[in-house]
């Protein structure tokens, strides 16, 4: 990725600090399912949660290259933490930077660019996850409020999050182009936030269901007008499906640096690891996987910064690069033999945390339904 000099001195900086201050509290938040309060500080010290707004409301203003970097160098350590701050500076604010009133902008966007207020994105619901036609949650106007009823689930930041992006169907009768987008704050009337999610990975970022009792919003946290939720859902993923593309080859990245040191310091035999050629090509699938997953990456970069709509070279990109990174986490414990197993080597985590992003922000299934349904379109 070739960025401009103020972002290789950004991506330095930030290189440090997950070195610094990161990598030594990944056994912490890993076991205690927590970020410590001073590394959340420290990160907003640095500008992490307000990567993605603009200057005018407080933050840094990077498109999608930087904020594709940034992945890429929070990828090298806590997953629980880079989670944090990607769906945070991710699919959590591209809806409020990109349709929300100038006063919602004023009222919410510099408390998120602080990192005084962390953001969430509500769109799964029990039955309504891949298939968005199905969702149940609703919102009715009702004077100057919105009445909301329903419930999400699997919602990322939700325990910690003081601003919610919604998803509610407004008029069931157009179906898919009924949904609509509001701002809810975690203190209105009748929103509930449930018990935090034990995971199998992840840790340290919060999951939760969130409930809807004629929860009251008001008309004024509507983004953009009734029925354009769906349409910028369909926007938000597509970036931040290449934004975890990006975090993948990060991660990938991390996982070669571990293998290389691991066979060329372990023994076997009367030889180092590093001599025998099984390994050695082990090694070498996972650079090509690597490699080919940040070409990948970079073409969807290039065509969304070219205003394209880039729907085609962002699936590519996910379903390619987070499939990669389950093969070389996989090979990441097997070089490391009972060692990877172990919680001690910090392999066996990676292992974990990885096997969700073939999940969230669309399946692979859901991947390869989007390219094929590309290609079979009529040109």
């Amino acid at each position: 990725m070739s960025l401009g000099p103020e972002l290789e001195a950004y991506r330095a900086e930030l290189r440090r600090f997950v070195a610094r201050e990161v990598e030594p509290l990944t056994r912490w938040i890993e076991e205690n399912d927590a970020i410590p309060g001073e590394l959340m500080r420290k990160a907003a010290a640095l500008g992490l949660f307000g990567l993605t707004i603009p200057e005018a409301y407080g933050g840094l203003g990077l498109d999608l290259d930087g904020k594709c970097m940034v992945e890429e160098e929070l990828g090298r350590s806590s997953y629980g933490f880079a989670t944090v701050v990607a769906n945070h500076t991710g699919i959590s604010t591209h809806p409020i930077v990109t349709l929300g009133s100038e006063s919602l902008k004023r009222n919410y966007l510099p408390r998120m660019a602080s990192g005084e207020w962390i953001a969430s994105f509500a769109l799964t619901e029990p039955q309504a996850g891949s298939d968005p036609a199905a969702m149940r949650t609703t919102a009715a106007r009702k004077g100057d409020r919105y009445i909301l009823n329903g419930e999400k689930i699997y919602i990322t930041n939700a325990g910690i999050a003081q601003v919610f992006t919604v998803m509610a169907i407004t008029d069931r009768s157009r179906g898919i182009k009924g949904i609509s987008a509001f701002v809810v704050e975690r203190g209105f009337r009748g929103f509930a936030i449930g018990k935090n999610e034990l995971k199998m990975g992840m840790h340290g970022c919060t999951t939760a269901p969130l409930a809807f009792t004629d929860c009251e919003v008001p008309a004024g946290n509507l983004l953009g007008a009734e029925g354009m939720g769906y349409v910028q859902a369909l926007k938000t993923l597509t970036r931040g499906r290449v934004t975890i593309a990006a975090r993948s080859c990060g991660i990938m990245d991390r996982l070669i640096e571990r293998c290389t040191g691991y066979m060329k310091l372990r023994s076997q035999g009367g030889r180092k690891i590093a001599e025998y050629q099984g390994l050695q090509w082990m090694l070498a699938d996972m650079a090509v996987s690597r490699d080919a997953s940040r070409a990948l990456t970079q073409r969807a970069i290039d065509a969304l910064m070219r205003g394209e709509r880039a729907t085609m070279e962002a699936s590519v990109a996910k379903l390619y690069a987070t499939e990669a990174l389950g093969r070389v986490a996989d090979a990441a414990v097997q070089i490391h033999g009972g060692m990877g197993y172990m919680r001690e080597a910090g392999i066996e985590s990676a292992y974990r945390d990885v096997r969700i992003v073939r999940i969230y922000e669309g399946s692979s299934e859901i991947q390869r339904n989007i390219i094929a349904g590309e290609l079979l379109k009529d040109k």
